[in-house]
């Protein structure tokens, strides 16, 4: 939002309207070393001390004002009685420091400080109003999502960039793709370092156990997410994922299976274990395809077991993924042919 003109000297007037890897990286075998986390980089331009800091009715001058004429400087009006302000609160300068100095945050109890707030006229709290070059810019009213407050920021000081966090994570997931699973493990352990609660660094951190068939550190790791997340659909398709291995190792030896499928395609219970050793051992093309060639030759056979089988790795493999694409193309070629 956009605001009239202010003149700021000793009163201010105008008005305004918007671990790594945790105990689950413990112990391991000699296939695969527990990550360690390398050190966590800070943000570039400042230290985040420097970043966020609380100010007073004397010192906004000199904290906003003047600050604000070398970097664009948000003002977070809060009080401890407000919840919403203690929900915006870690999301704002979780994205202020992943911003790397491009803006400060200073933050005024309204409670202790009100002056300020009152001549600005925010009769609303959490307000967080941008400052630049002594005057104000922009602002918005609320806990707003994340993604808003990025947007806020980029256009209050111009495009930021991806965050330390985004970094890790799309260096760790081109680690896995490349079969670097002890480099994928420390990247992924280096995000929940520097964000316990990440998801994504826990998820991917989860699915190096599982390949690397750590499974009882798969499962502590899981174990740690909290009951209101478990559902979230990266913990659930890590959870999936690890069900499968563990079901597959115990299946025997696939060349076994092979061998029986030859003598009768009409196998369906060798080719339904078989797809299990491969989709565990990462051929999850042949995984598909011999499900779907039990559903072609008998669909109702152990009560649609292929079937909802491929539903599992859907469901593991995640939505957009090439393989459940190419999976779900040719199950409804054949539900519907």
């Amino acid at each position: 939002m956009s605001g009239p003109s202010f003149s700021y000297g000793n009163s201010y007037s105008g008005s305004v309207s918007g671990s790594a890897g945790g105990q689950a990286g413990g112990q391991a075998t000699a296939r695969f070393e527990a990550p360690q986390a390398p050190a966590s980089p800070g943000p570039a331009g400042a230290a985040p001390g420097d970043l966020i800091k609380e100010t007073t009715t004397r010192d906004f001058v000199k904290d906003v004002i003047e600050a604000s004429r070398q970097q664009p400087v948000l003002v977070d009006f809060w009080a401890e009685w407000c919840g919403p302000c203690k929900q915006l609160t870690p999301v704002i300068e979780k994205v202020v420091k992943n911003a790397k100095g491009k803006v400060k945050l200073v933050k005024m109890n309204i409670d202790h400080h009100p002056e300020v707030a009152g001549q600005l006229g925010i009769r609303s709290i959490p307000a967080v109003i941008a400052f630049k070059n002594g005057q104000p810019l922009d602002g918005f009213m609320g806990a707003v999502p994340e993604t808003q407050i990025q947007s806020f920021i980029e256009r209050v000081a111009g495009p930021v960039g991806p965050s330390d966090v985004e970094t890790l994570l799309a260096e760790a997931a081109a680690a896995e793709a490349e079969g670097d699973l002890q480099g994928a493990a420390e990247l992924f352990a280096a995000v929940r370092e520097m964000e316990p609660d990440n998801l994504d660094g826990t998820a991917g951190l989860a699915r190096i156990f599982v390949t690397a068939k750590e499974f009882d550190q798969a499962r502590a790791l899981l174990a740690e997410v909290p009951a209101a997340k478990q559902g979230d659909p990266k913990i659930a398709g890590v959870k999936a994922q690890l069900e499968l291995a563990e079901n597959a190792a115990k299946l025997g030896d696939p060349t076994a299976l092979e061998a029986r499928i030859a003598h009768d395609p009409n196998d369906h219970d060798a080719r339904f274990n078989l797809a299990l050793i491969l989709n565990a051992h990462g051929h999850r093309e042949g995984a598909v395809d011999h499900l779907i060639e039990i559903v072609r030759r008998k669909r109702d056979w152990n009560e649609e077991a292929a079937r909802k089988q491929l539903v599992q790795f859907f469901e593991a493999w995640g939505p957009k993924d090439e393989m459940t694409l190419y999976g779900r193309r040719r199950l409804s070629s054949v539900l519907f042919a």
